[in-house]
């Protein structure tokens, strides 16, 4: 039962926020902010039970809906398929997924208590966009298509670093848009490969509402927003210039921008671009997070 528990997680998944609380502790510290282990233990475990219930949640209502049994199981969509092998575990799952919210409420109130009130607003925000994703943000096409990226970007980077410092700068609020954009993409592309599963059960985001042709174009859009927004802020001197050593993954987002451009219809979307995609997400806030700790 454990066992089946922990994957309806999809732990794998979880590297993001551990990259992303890593980029706020190292924008924290960039900007001369002396933050204790101890508070990055609890925003990182915040976070991660943030993703992790989300996660579960997805899984329970994907399980009771029906929809993995109409998927093609992939490393990156479909699924984790613990629920489909364990559906006895189903009940667990969903109090499990509960346990994980419940934590989250109670130290966002510790970290409200400890910043003020102020941080409230986003708390809640972060809270409805967990608690909403699977049952009705999935139904509204372009809230579907922005709500990993906000809660990933503004909301999970910007946040955490509100807890370490403080405060929640205008530049910080503009760096969380370059993960808010590559999360984005993350989720539209693994949704590709899902399309028709999701027609069956009114799932209705951007690739089913408008088609594959709008996704493609929104995916290229914003993957060269991501890469001009990062050289902006370098530019302008909102991030120091060794956070140029992010654009080492330029080549690979070209290759990626090509393989999409070449697609034309999402059953035909090659594995190898999934795992690019994913790669693409994690390293740049991990490239970015490194040079400003060398800064």
């Amino acid at each position: 039962m454990l066992a089946t528990l922990l994957k309806t997680t999809r732990p794998a998944f979880l590297l993001l926020t551990l990259v992303l609380i890593a980029l706020a502790a190292a924008l924290a510290v960039y900007h001369g902010q002396s933050i204790t282990p101890h508070l990055v233990g609890m925003v990182l475990l915040g976070a991660l039970c943030a993703h992790a219930g989300v996660n579960v949640l997805n899984e329970v209502h994907d399980a009771a809906s029906g929809l993995d049994e109409l998927t093609t199981r992939t490393p990156f969509s479909g699924g984790s398929g613990a629920l489909q092998a364990h559906p006895e575990a189903r009940r667990a799952a969903a109090i499990f997924g509960w346990l994980l919210i419940a934590v989250v409420v109670l130290l966002g109130c510790y970290f409200v208590s400890l910043r003020g009130w102020e941080l409230l607003p986003l708390g809640l925000v972060g809270l409805v966009l967990v608690i909403a994703y699977t049952p009705l943000i999935t139904r509204l096409p372009w809230l579907c298509l922005i709500a990993p990226g906000l809660g990933f970007g503004p909301i999970m980077l910007g946040g955490a670093y509100w807890v370490f410092t403080g405060t929640l700068t205008f530049s910080v609020f503009v760096v969380s848009l370059v993960p808010f954009l590559l999360v984005n993409n993350l989720l539209l592309l693994n949704q590709l490969p899902d399309v028709e599963a999701d027609r069956q059960v009114q799932r209705n985001n951007v690739i089913t509402a408008y088609g594959f042709r709008t996704a493609n174009r929104i995916y290229r859009g914003f993957l060269v927003s991501a890469f001009l927004g990062l050289g902006a802020l370098i530019a302008i001197e909102q991030l120091p210039p060794l956070v140029w050593i992010s654009f080492a993954t330029l080549p690979a987002a070209i290759w990626l921008y090509r393989g999409v451009l070449r697609t034309n219809t999402p059953l035909k979307l090659p594995p190898s671009l999934l795992a690019v995609n994913v790669i693409l997400t994690l390293s740049i806030p991990a490239l970015m997070a490194i040079a400003l700790l060398l800064s």
